[in-house]
């Protein structure tokens, strides 16, 4: 099976009828857009260009091993102004099918030899997420069997077991007796009515911060870890503490956790996922496109796309966890190209991006549908926050479309942010609403047009107030 998707998921179920535990070699790309339209809006392009990429890459977990090797992924250069959905598509993608994801600007890398963070960084970053992924995987599958274990330790504190002595003098009455005891502690550990009792634990003190070698030309390349070196130097004192039964349950299931996940097999699953599965976004990477003969900063910017291009390509990255291979993880870079365009890249770098998708502005009518259609969209998230408060806040429709008619001007007058404007036409309009909310008598609230209209009107028609403030 894939080690990227999981058996099923809420997601995938209820895009698929009939079927209660649907298996996930059955997303197909048509299936896959269509979760990815729960969350953004519009971009059809876009989706279907990463819904094959990931159908592919469970194509190729069918192929001969032989083969397998040598389908590589075909990465995606995603084309568009800021705000349409570039990073939400990725970050959509990679969460539908439990991929390790990283998001990475372009512009924060430097060439070797510049001061700045190496790109080889983006490598270790996905490995390290990847290393938490898999650890909170195993956390769920010991978490039953930590508890009983914390449990019976917690009971030892409460009723320490029966000396040697006592049970080799009255094995019979006195062991009954001493179990009938522990049992019904169990009993009131369960119910909750030892949660006041105080029990003595051992907890270890902070310990020394940890601090790493530099074996490499660059801080990044980092290979020995002295803790791991030197665990009896850095572990750090233990001291007994004083605390009541439910924190005492807490740690030791903590301890009790830790014991039962093998730290190795973490680490090689978690490498594994990121070779297979990984997907790392490299956004602005129109920032580091330059031309030969050039002077300035555009040096050291085709140099980050020299860089950049063998692990694009396929390298080994020496992480702390083990060596990385990067041939089948999938990038996808993205650039608004205002000032660049494709064509101003390496064609080294061009040539490992073959998929290439435009996603378009977006219009009064996708702002319409980004405030009310997605699942925790704008509108949804300021009813819930308003409600805490006891409010029962509603937008009608004209105020909806008035909101989106006042983004799309402002975003057409200033500079295009996209969908991020609405956030700060959705803020002002709510201003008052929002600070007034816990002194308001009227609990009932409709936001129509003209309310929308006296709250933005002025604002939106002075150009030059508008800058400032939405």
């Amino acid at each position: 099976m894939p080690i990227y998707l999981p058996d099923s998921t809420d997601a995938l179920a209820a895009s698929l009828p009939d079927n209660d535990s649907p298996n996930v070699d059955a997303l197909t790309p048509r299936q896959i857009v269509a979760e990815l339209d729960k969350y953004v809006i519009s971009q059809g392009q876009a989706k279907r260009a990463v819904a094959i990429a990931l159908r592919n890459r469970m194509r190729r977990q069918k192929l001969p091993p032989e083969l397998a090797e040598e389908v590589a992924p075909k990465n995606i250069l995603m084309i568009g102004p800021t705000g349409v959905g570039k990073t939400e598509i990725a970050r959509r993608l990679a969460r539908l099918a439990q991929s390790p994801f990283i998001k990475v600007e372009a512009s924060k890398f430097t060439e070797v030899g510049y001061v700045g963070r190496d790109v080889e960084s983006m490598v270790r970053d996905l490995v390290e997420l990847a290393v938490d992924m898999v650890r909170e995987e195993r956390l769920v599958e010991v978490r039953t069997a930590a508890r009983a274990n914390a449990q019976q330790r917690l009971l030892d504190l409460l009723l320490p077991p029966m000396p040697q002595s006592v049970k080799d003098n009255d094995p019979g009455p006195a062991r009954e007796h001493h179990q009938r005891t522990r049992d019904r502690l169990q009993q009131q550990l369960e119910e909750g009515r030892l949660d006041e009792r105080e029990v003595e634990v051992e907890a270890p003190q902070k310990s020394f911060p940890s601090f790493e070698v530099i074996s490499g030309s660059s801080v990044e390349e980092i290979d020995i870890n002295m803790k791991d070196m030197l665990p009896s130097l850095f572990q750090g004192r233990s001291r007994k503490r004083r605390v009541k039964v439910p924190e005492a349950l807490s740690h030791l299931r903590q301890e009790e956790e830790q014991k039962l996940i093998d730290t190795e097999s973490v680490r090689a699953a978690a490498v594994e996922r990121v070779e297979q599965a990984g997907i790392i976004f490299v956004d602005e990477i129109d920032k580091i496109t330059g031309r030969e003969g050039r002077q300035g900063p555009d040096v050291s910017r085709e140099g980050v796309q020299r860089d950049i291009l063998p692990i694009v390509e396929g390298t080994t990255v020496n992480t702390k966890h083990g060596m990385v291979k990067t041939d089948h993880i999938l990038f996808i870079a993205a650039g608004a190209f205002h000032l660049a365009k494709p064509s101003d890249l390496i064609p080294e770098l061009q040539g490992r991006f073959p998929i290439r998708v435009e996603l378009e502005a977006l219009e009064t009518d996708d702002f319409v549908r980004i405030l009310t259609e997605p699942r925790g969209s704008l509108v949804t998230q300021y009813t819930a926050l308003l409600e805490t408060e006891g409010l029962d806040l509603t937008f009608a429709d004209e105020a909806v479309t008035r909101i989106a008619e006042l983004a799309t001007l402002v975003n057409e007058r200033t500079e295009n942010i996209g969908a991020r404007r609405l956030h700060t036409v959705m803020e002002k309009l709510l201003d008052e609403i929002s600070f007034n909310a816990p002194d308001l008598e009227e609990k009932t609230i409709v936001i129509d047009a003209a309310y929308v209209d006296q709250m933005l009107g002025d604002i939106v028609h002075n150009e030059d107030l508008s800058r400032y403030i939405l």
